[in-house]
């Protein structure tokens, strides 16, 4: 009796295990997948698709690839949701493959491909980081991330268009504008968040405040969308002087990257530029209080981790920082999406 009892445990025991090793197994593969999109991103398979369905042949003479190695990893990729097969050796994109291209709204093939280099190199010495604490991109090309950007122009604008491929912090919309005169973004990347402010607000103006690089990007990005003459361009890094005058001050996605001591800097730096009345907005990402709840916020600080000396936080860990940085938090507004950026009010604390 007490065999044939546990033969259905036995059997739900093997059934857990099979789910617990494809779950592992499905992880582990998550680096060889990442690193198949930035193939086919970097060699512009999916520009060439975006007339539609071509041959694996036609495909392979246009990037320069081998057709049978081409072959196998555009079906390894199908099999994904990223490409559709139409008929034997010809393949189309699917929603998810479109976003690999270059020309399209949203397009991630910029941060395919910093995954596939320059994040890929670092998380292979990730073991440095969780022995010493600092970041393994800095022990891989010997230097921090941004200094590593000032001199490599080429990776500096694959990072400024991946980072400029973020969509505008849906917070933004819970914070009332009206009747600002002037919008100053700190670190404000290629100028998305100013010029929906800016479409939103036609008799405001804003200023832009980043490194040289983004504002070269950010000039024409700005022009295309018709907002150039709106937005004052100023090269320069938030740890030195930042453009006074503003009535609403914005870090969007900027103080994550830094440790406590350096966001505390940027704070007093804002603060010191802010004049009577004037607010700063957050947006960031905030990590739940419950682990098992972190989801993309988590996978973000993970990148992180390995990238830059910075660290995501809790609304409450926000909160007492820019505390410390001498600020007044005025509201703390949570996103419903757990995945997307909360935004937290202050201002200026009398007496500072």
């Amino acid at each position: 009796m007490s065999e044939l009892a546990s033969e259905p445990s036995n059997a739900v025991a093997l059934a857990r295990d099979g789910f617990a090793r494809r779950k592992l197994l499905g992880i582990l593969s998550g680096g060889v997948l990442a690193q198949s999109c930035y193939a086919v991103a970097r060699l512009g398979v999916p520009d060439l698709l975006a007339s539609g369905p071509r041959t694996v042949a036609d495909l392979a003479t246009e990037c320069g690839a081998d057709p049978q190695v081409l072959h196998r990893l555009l079906r390894a990729l199908a099999s994904l949701g990223l490409f559709r097969r139409t008929a034997p050796d010809t393949y189309e994109l699917t929603s998810v493959g479109d976003l690999l291209r270059s020309d399209v709204p949203g397009s991630l093939r910029q941060t395919a491909v910093l995954h596939g280099e320059e994040v890929a190199r670092s998380f292979a010495e990730i073991v440095h980081t969780v022995r010493t604490g600092e970041p393994a991109f800095d022990k891989v090309h010997g230097q921090p991330f941004y200094d590593y950007l000032a001199g490599h122009p080429d990776t500096a604008d694959t990072f400024v268009a991946a980072m400029g491929s973020e969509r505008v912090p849906a917070a933004l919309a819970g914070c009332d504008l009206t009747g600002v005169a002037t919008v100053v973004d700190v670190g404000g990347g290629n100028g998305g968040l100013l010029a929906e402010v800016l479409a939103a607000h036609p008799d405001a103006r804003g200023v832009l405040l980043e490194l040289p690089d983004s504002v070269r990007a950010a000039r024409a990005w700005l022009a295309e969308a018709g907002m150039a003459d709106r937005v004052e361009l100023v090269e320069g890094s938030f740890f030195d002087e930042i453009p006074a005058g503003g009535d609403v001050y914005v870090l969007a996605r900027v103080l994550h990257n830094w440790t406590d001591e350096h966001a505390e800097v940027i704070l007093r730096q804002v603060g010191s530029a802010m004049g009577r009345g004037a607010r700063l907005l957050v947006f960031e990402k905030f990590l739940p209080e419950e682990p098992a709840s972190a989801g993309a916020a988590a996978m973000v600080d993970l990148l992180m981790l390995g990238m830059l000396e910075g660290h995501d936080r809790t609304a409450a860990e926000y909160v007492a920082l820019l505390d410390k940085a001498g600020f007044e938090v005025v509201a703390v507004r949570p996103a419903a999406d757990p995945s997307a950026e909360g935004a937290i009010e202050a201002t200026v604390r009398c007496g500072r």
